[in-house]
This record gives structure tokens, C-alpha cells and sequence, in this order.
């Protein structure tokens, strides 16, 4: 009976590796995303863009 548990041990053992890379390379996958997220919105801030002088044109004559 034994026998037959070792297939199903040995699939088991070589595959909990690849599911926790898995996990773990979803979860740094996620804060790589969220930084990334973060830092684009630091860039659209207005407090960091640069002050943009318009002119206008003037009024013209009809």
C-alpha cells in the first residue's frame, strides 16, 4: 500500500515549489504594480508639474 502513496508524494513535493514561486512572484508582482501606480501619480501632481504662463491673444477686430 505504501507503494502506491509515492507517486502522489513525490507530484506533491515537486509541485509546492512552483506554487509558492508563484505566490511569492504574485505578491512581489503586486507591489511592483502599486509602486509603480504611486509614482505616476506623483508625477501628475500639480505641485510637481512646472507653472505654465499663457498669453493670450489679443481681441480681434470684427
Amino acid at each position: 500500500m505504501s507503494q502506491s502513496r509515492f507517486p502522489s508524494e513525490l507530484l506533491l513535493s515537486a509541485a509546492t515549489v512552483p506554487v509558492l514561486l508563484g505566490i511569492m512572484g504574485g505578491k512581489l508582482m503586486a507591489d511592483v504594480m502599486l509602486s509603480v501606480g504611486q509614482a505616476s501619480e506623483e508625477l501628475f501632481r500639480g505641485d510637481r508639474l512646472p507653472v505654465l504662463h499663457r498669453t493670450t491673444p489679443p481681441p480681434s477686430e470684427s
